[in-house]
This record gives structure tokens, sequence and C-alpha cells, in this order.
């Protein structure tokens, strides 16, 4: 290892080790919510107003449960990533670990907790 230069010892490293990874992450959930987005709205639009028996039959149908999902799944996806880059930016140290992985949790249980008020109405 002592006959390695500083050029071969980071080779392939990135700066972090993932951030090409991470950087893709976030381009695929932006685009994926470019499209989701706007299919949301005009699904869910129409029913703003309505009431609870008119939105329960709305979600029964199969495309607008999924449309609903995917961006509830989609969006906190995004969320996580970029509060993450945040968290990255500017904390440090232990405390930089501990809000990751609160974050993480907060993200991934909104999103249960949303895909499961999906599934409720939709079932």
């Amino acid at each position: 290892m002592a006959f390695l230069t500083d050029r071969k010892r980071a080779t392939g490293m990135g700066s972090a080790k993932s951030g090409t990874h991470h950087f893709w992450s976030m381009k695929v959930s932006s685009v994926a919510l470019l499209f989701l987005l706007p299919m949301f709205i005009f699904t869910f639009g129409g029913t703003l107003g309505s009431n609870y028996a008119e939105v329960m039959t709305y979600f029964g149908r199969p495309f607008p449960a999924i449309v609903a999902a995917l961006t509830t799944l989609v969006g906190f996806k995004h969320f996580n990533d970029g509060a993450q880059v945040l968290i990255e930016d500017y904390v440090h140290g232990l405390m930089q670990k501990v809000l990751i992985i609160l974050l993480t949790c907060l993200s991934y249980g909104a999103a249960a907790v949303g895909i499961f008020a999906i599934a409720k109405l939709a079932l």
C-alpha cells in the first residue's frame, strides 16, 4: 500500500464513494415526478370537494390509486435524498449520522402511512 500514489488511491472513489449513485437517484426521481405530479393533479383534482363515498368510489379504480401510490413513494424518496444532501453539507460528526437515520425513518414512515391510506381507500 505504501507504493500507491495519491491519484491511484483516489481513482474510482468519487468524492464520498457514492456521489454518482446519489446524483443519478435524484435525477431519476426528478424525471419520474415530472410525469407523476401532473398525472396526480389531473386524476385527484376532480375529486376535490367530493364527499367520502365519491372519493372511495374514485380510488376504488386501479389507475388513480396506482398514480397516487407511485407519487407518494417517489415523492418521499426524492425528499429523503434531497434532505440527506442538506444534512451531509451542513452537519458533521455523530449528529450527521443521527439526523440521517431520523430523516430516513421519517420519510419511509410517512410514505408507509400514505400508501396505507391509499390502500385503505382503494380496498
